[in-house]
């Protein structure tokens, strides 16, 4: 950066830069919701059940306690060293904040099913979908980032999921590295790459990072995941979208684009464990939830 010059204002104190505060201040969230953006996170864990239950973990584990909403969450006192947990290195566990198990519920997985997530990262979602799926099934797990993609292996084997596949993708060319799943998979998550407007009590340096141009580009990469998405979808298939945001540009506007943009698509109700009705989807806020910030909405392919 540029030095400080003799004569340059000082900028007025806030939870984040005016122009990223005026544009969540658009997307309805009030001053006390702005604030609770940098509160302090907690320590969630996902209860494996492909290995064990909540019950018998809270049962090993005396200092965890359930989380209020996900059904298969625990949490533990922070600072808690989850590594050397003899549960956690048998599988049963995995580090998952509890709005991120209760986004991935939208996706209504059920055995059997052919699932891809299309922007797995090191593999969260992937994993808990395997679960869900009780192993049965398939599941491809892709993302462009070969270091994040990477690191779902060790963890899918950890956790005894047996069912996932994992793809390394080119950005732009997806959909032809992805022929062979064309109009054939019962259901699409597209957790998006997004501004983590949502993530600030993880990583409070991030709002100072974002630029109104970074938010821009990020919508555009949001629209082309989507359209490669919906290319993947069978007749009457859902497409399931999740941003980490709570700016409305890429949330429910997003949404609104894709309906315009994919004639026959229709957006389905949801009912998740926490969060509440926000545009074509719901949304989760840190001060009314507790959880991480999320977006997601479900949508339904014409049959």
């Amino acid at each position: 950066p540029a030095p400080i010059a003799k004569d340059e204002p000082r900028a007025r104190a806030g939870i984040a830069p005016q122009w990223l505060s005026k544009a969540l201040r658009a997307s309805g969230l009030d001053g006390a919701a702005l604030t609770d953006l940098a509160g302090r996170a907690t320590l969630d864990l996902r209860v494996n059940t492909l290995i064990s239950d909540r019950a018998t973990v809270l049962a090993t584990l005396p200092e965890a306690e359930a989380t209020p909403h996900a059904p298969d969450g625990i949490r533990l006192p922070t600072g808690t060293n989850v590594e050397a947990l003899p549960l956690f290195n048998e599988g049963a566990l995995e580090v998952q904040d509890e709005g991120s198990q209760i986004v991935g519920l939208a996706m209504q997985a059920k055995p059997g099913e052919r699932i891809v997530d299309l922007c797995a990262g090191a593999g969260g979602k992937t994993l808990a979908l395997a679960a869900t799926m009780k192993n049965e099934g398939v599941i491809l797990a892709c993302d462009t980032d070969r270091n994040r993609l990477s690191r779902l292996a060790p963890r899918a084997t950890r956790a005894g999921a047996t069912i996932v596949e994992s793809r390394l993708l080119n950005p732009t060319r997806e959909i032809e590295a992805l022929s062979e799943w064309a109009g054939r998979a019962d259901g699409v998550l597209v957790d998006a790459p997004c501004s983590g407007t949502g993530t600030w009590r993880r990583n409070p340096e991030a709002r100072w990072r974002l630029t109104p141009d970074r938010v821009s580009r990020l919508q555009s990469t949001q629209q082309q995941v989507l359209s490669v998405a919906a290319t993947l979808v069978k007749p009457g298939g859902a497409l399931v979208y999740i941003v980490c945001s709570l700016l409305d540009p890429e949330g429910t506007d997003q949404v609104t684009w894709f309906l315009n943009a994919h004639p026959g698509w229709t957006t389905e109700p949801l009912t998740l464990p926490a969060g509440a009705k926000h545009g074509h989807g719901v949304r989760l806020e840190p001060g009314r939830d507790g959880t991480d910030g999320f977006f997601v909405a479900r949508l339904r392919a014409a049959c």
